[in-house]
C-alpha cells in the first residue's frame, strides 16, 4: 500500500511516522500516510508567514480562479472523493456523496465571494465638521490561518476553512483530524494544481498531542477549530491575544408546537427526525438528540417516529440502501453505550435500538430520561433520540433553551407569530422553522453560542472572521 503524501508549503512530502489508515465498519486497512515531522511543521509556518503579503495583494481573479479550480476537480473526482469518505470516516456511502456535493458548492460559493469582496463606501460629510472627506472601508487578512477540522466531515469541514481563507488572501495550514487523513489530503492534491504561490497551503497530518505548538505559533494569528468543547475553550485558553473562530457542537432540540397536528405533519416530521438523528451515526454537531412534542400530540407522533427511526437500513456504509453506518470507533460507540445504560438505570425506557457491535450502535431512541442523564445534558455524538412531552409551545421553547449548548434548533410550526417567537428566544446559533435542526446551507452564517462556541462559518461569515476593517479617509472631495 502506498503512503499518501502530506503538502509542506503547497509540495508533496511524507517522512518515517507511517500513519494507517483503517476502515471503522470492519478495521480493514484503506490508506496510509504519516504525520509530520516538527521541521516540516517549522517549514510549513515559516512559508506561510514569508507568503502572507503577497497572497494578501492577490488580485480576486486569481483567488476565485483557485476557487473555481478545487470546485470543478472535486466535481470531476465525485464518486472517488464520496468512496475514499466513507473507507476512512464510516460515513454510508449515500451521505458522502452528500458531503462531495456540498464541498462543490462551498468552493464554488467562495470564488463567488472572493470575486465580490470589495468593500464600503461611507460618506463623512453628514457632520459639517467632514466636509469633502469620504471613508473607504475593506477587509485585509489578520495574517495566516491555522485550521483544525474534526473527523465527521473530512471535506466539507475542511473546505470551511481553507475556501474562506483562500477568498481572502490568507495562507492556511490545515491539521486533519488523525482519524480521517486521507481526504484532506486529495484535496491537498487538487489545491496543488492551482497557481497559488507556495507556501499559500500546507496539510498536515499531526498527532493531537503535538497540535498545541501550533496553536501556540506567533505566525499564525487565526486559529479556526472545530471539534469538541473542552479542546476549543482550551485552545482559545492557550492564546487568548489571537482571533480564535470554535465551533464546538451541540445538543440540537426539536420542538413539535401543538400546531403541528395533522398526520401529514406528524410524519413529515418523524421522517425527518429520523432521518437525521442518525444520518452521521449521530455524529453531527446538529444531529437531533432530543424532541419535545405537545403532550396532547405523544401518542400519535411516538410511534411514528419510532417506525421511521426502525425503517432505517444499518449495515456496511458502502452499501447503496444504507442508511446509518458505523461510529468512527469502537471506542466512541461503546461511549454511547455506557451513557444509554446509565439512563435505563436512572429510569428511561429503550423503545427502540439501544444495542452494539463494534463500531455499530443501533438507532436508539429513549423515552423517560431521567433530568441530568448525559443523552440530555452533554453531546451524544451518537445515534440516540430523547424524546419527552412539554405541556405547550413556551413550555417547549424553555426546554431547548435548557442546555449548556446552543448551536441550532428545529421548531415545526406553521406559526409565522411563534416562529418569531422562537427566533428572539432561543438561545441558539440558528432557528430552523418547519424542520429539524440538522439544516445547514453551507453559504448561510453558522455557529452558536453557550457551549456551542464563538465566531460563524459559512463563506462570506468566515471572510470576516479571518479578516479585520482597515478605513482609508480621502479629503478635500468635491462630493
Amino acid at each position: 500500500m502506498q503512503t499518501t503524501p502530506f503538502f509542506v508549503a503547497g509540495q508533496k512530502s511524507t517522512s518515517d511516522d507511517v500513519v494507517e489508515v483503517r476502515h471503522p465498519y470492519d478495521g480493514r486497512a484503506v490508506g496510509r500516510t504519516a504525520n509530520a515531522t516538527p521541521e516540516q511543521v517549522e517549514r510549513a509556518v515559516a512559508a506561510a508567514s514569508a507568503v502572507a503579503a503577497e497572497a494578501a495583494a492577490l488580485p480576486a481573479a486569481a483567488r476565485a480562479a483557485a476557487l473555481d479550480h478545487v470546485s470543478r476537480r472535486l466535481a470531476e473526482r465525485a464518486d472517488e472523493v464520496a468512496r475514499l469518505i466513507t473507507a476512512e470516516n464510516g460515513k454510508p456511502l449515500k451521505w458522502a456523496r452528500v458531503e462531495v456535493t456540498r464541498g462543490i458548492s462551498t468552493f464554488r460559493w467562495a470564488a463567488e465571494e472572493a470575486r465580490r469582496f470589495s468593500g464600503d463606501l461611507q460618506r463623512l460629510d453628514t457632520d459639517p465638521a467632514a466636509a469633502g472627506r469620504i471613508a473607504v472601508v475593506r477587509r485585509f487578512p489578520r495574517g495566516p490561518v491555522l485550521g483544525i477540522s474534526p473527523f465527521n466531515f473530512p471535506l466539507n469541514l475542511v473546505a470551511h476553512k481553507v475556501a474562506p481563507a483562500l477568498a481572502v488572501g490568507a495562507p492556511i495550514v490545515v491539521k486533519p483530524a488523525p482519524a480521517t487523513p486521507l481526504t484532506a489530503l486529495l484535496l491537498g492534491s487538487i489545491l496543488a494544481e492551482t497557481d497559488l504561490p507556495p507556501g499559500m497551503f500546507s496539510v498536515l497530518p499531526v498527532p493531537n498531542d503535538r497540535a498545541a505548538d501550533l496553536v501556540a505559533d506567533p505566525r499564525l494569528p487565526v486559529v479556526s477549530f472545530t471539534g469538541s468543547g473542552p479542546v476549543g475553550f482550551g485552545i482559545r485558553d492557550q492564546v487568548p491575544r489571537k482571533h480564535v473562530t470554535l465551533e464546538l457542537g451541540g445538543n440540537a432540540a426539536a420542538l413539535i408546537c401543538g400546531d403541528w397536528s395533522s398526520l401529514e405533519d406528524l410524519d413529515w416530521a418523524a421522517q425527518r427526525i429520523a432521518t437525521f438523528s442518525n444520518y452521521q451515526a449521530g455524529q453531527s454537531c446538529i444531529a437531533v438528540q432530543r424532541v419535545y412534542v405537545h403532550e396532547f400530540l405523544e401518542d400519535a407522533f411516538v410511534p411514528r417516529l419510532v417506525a421511521a427511526v426502525e425503517a432505517l437500513k444499518t449495515g456496511d456504509p458502502s452499501g447503496e440502501a444504507v442508511d446509518v453506518g458505523p461510529m468512527i470507533s469502537e471506542d466512541a460507540a461503546k461511549r454511547v453505550e455506557s451513557w444509554v445504560e446509565e439512563a435505563v438505570a436512572g429510569g428511561a425506557t429503550v423503545v427502540t435500538g439501544g444495542r452494539r457491535t463494534g463500531a455499530t450502535y443501533l438507532p436508539t431512541v429513549l423515552t423517560g430520561v431521567p433530568a441530568g442523564a448525559k443523552v440530555l445534558t452533554e453531546e451524544v455524538f451518537g445515534p440516540v433520540l430523547a424524546v419527552a412531552r412539554v405541556a405547550d409551545d413556551a413550555a417547549g421553547l424553555a426546554a431547548v433553551n435548557d442546555s449548556a449548548y446552543g448551536l441550532q434548533a428545529g421548531v415545526f410550526t406553521h406559526s409565522l407569530q411563534t416562529a418569531f417567537t422562537a427566533h428572539r428566544t432561543l438561545q441558539v446559533g440558528g432557528v430552523i422553522v418547519g424542520d429539524v435542526p440538522s439544516y445547514r446551507a453551507d453559504q448561510m452564517p453558522y455557529g452558536g453560542v453557550k457551549g456551542s462556541g464563538a465566531g460563524r462559518e459559512g463563506l462570506r461569515s468566515a471572510m470576516d472572521d479571518y479578516t479585520e476593517p482597515r478605513v482609508m479617509v480621502l479629503t478635500g472631495l468635491d462630493l
